[in-house]
């Protein structure tokens, strides 16, 4: 796996990429790789007292997790979800 998925640096710059240029389900891809990388769906599970089937589920193409699922799998990868305005150009 690329090691830059290690870095997370990286690993916030990826996901905000996906998460503002991608649909839904290429964000969630983006988390399997990412947590793929690191500590592994088993440890995401633990960390987030998610059962490791639930967590697949939610990830999956045809996942459609909740908002608090994904907060916590981002918090378990050391991440925060922020927002920020959209610069229009004029």
């Amino acid at each position: 796996m690329n090691n830059d998925l290690q870095d997370p640096e990286y690993v916030a710059l990826y996901l905000n990429d996906t998460l503002n240029e991608g649909s839904p389900e290429e964000f969630y891809l983006a988390l399997r790789n990412v947590i793929k990388a690191n500590q592994g769906m088993s440890q995401i599970a633990a960390e987030t007292e998610l059962g490791r089937e639930s967590l697949y589920k939610a990830l999956s193409d045809s996942g459609n997790p909740q908002f608090s699922t994904i907060n916590k799998i981002i918090s378990a990868l050391g991440l925060q979800i922020s927002i920020e305005p959209v610069v229009l150009n004029s």
